[in-house]
């Protein structure tokens, strides 16, 4: 099994920056892909970015110049550095950890609130 604890999240001005941590821990060497969701009130859980074990990543594209994913493979931490952020980036961000491959399933965190004021 893997578990999966955020934390960072917390209240900001708009314009404002944050930084998400994902600390994981079990059989961290099932782990490939890393990613962060987030989920608005009343809304569905969407994509935010991805990181491959070879560091690759990817972005929905309204966070693409202002969210930063990397993770540290030695420390077995994934983060989420949010720039400019904005009153629509209010939402629970969860971290999610995929080990298809190796346990046949993906595993979530806790979740972490960020709300942006206006």
């Amino acid at each position: 099994q893997v578990q999966l604890v955020e934390s960072g999240g917390g209240l900001v001005q708009a314009g404002g920056s944050l930084r998400l941590s994902c600390a994981a821990s079990g059989s961290v060497f099932c782990i490939a892909t890393m990613a962060w969701y987030r989920q608005a009130p009343g809304k569905q859980r969407d994509l935010v970015a991805t990181i491959r074990s070879s560091g690759s990543t990817n972005y929905a594209d309204s966070v693409k110049g202002r969210f930063t994913i990397s993770r540290d493979n030695a420390k077995n931490t994934m983060y989420l550095q949010m720039n400019s952020l904005k009153p629509e980036d209010t939402a629970v961000y969860y971290c999610n950890a995929d080990t298809s491959r190796c346990l046949g399933r993906a595993y979530w965190g806790q979740g972490t609130q960020v709300t942006v004021s206006s």
